[in-house]
């Protein structure tokens, strides 16, 4: 079956940097795009970003654009979120989804003081 699994979150300073990552398994993760979201406390569902199949195309919201960039690695079925330049605004939990479908566990990401 469909397994996400997240790991990389935790608590950082303000202007700091995480990188997540996401383990693929149970479908062939080279043919699906993927997306990172989040949801902040008390928030709704964020979309972060998408990254195409094959990693040509990526695509963010426009408040993490120049501060996070999303890549794969399709040969160790790995998603990835690299953050910059952290704000306590960016404090959720993130997850690595395919499609809306399938979703990991979470990871949370915490930007404190």
């Amino acid at each position: 079956q469909v397994q996400l699994v997240e790991s990389g979150g935790g608590l950082v300073q303000p202007g700091g940097s995480l990188r997540l990552s996401c383990a693929a398994s149970g479908f062939t993760f080279s043919n699906y795009t993927m997306s990172w979201v989040r949801q902040a406390p008390g928030k709704g569902l964020e979309w972060i970003s998408d990254i195409h199949s094959s990693g040509t195309f990526t695509y963010y919201t426009e408040s993490v654009k120049g501060r996070f960039a999303i890549s794969r690695d399709n040969a160790k079925n790995t998603l990835y979120l690299q953050m910059n330049s952290l704000k306590p605004e960016d404090t959720a939990v993130y997850y690595c989804i395919r499609g809306y479908l399938y979703w990991g566990q979470g990871t949370q990401v915490t930007v404190s003081s």
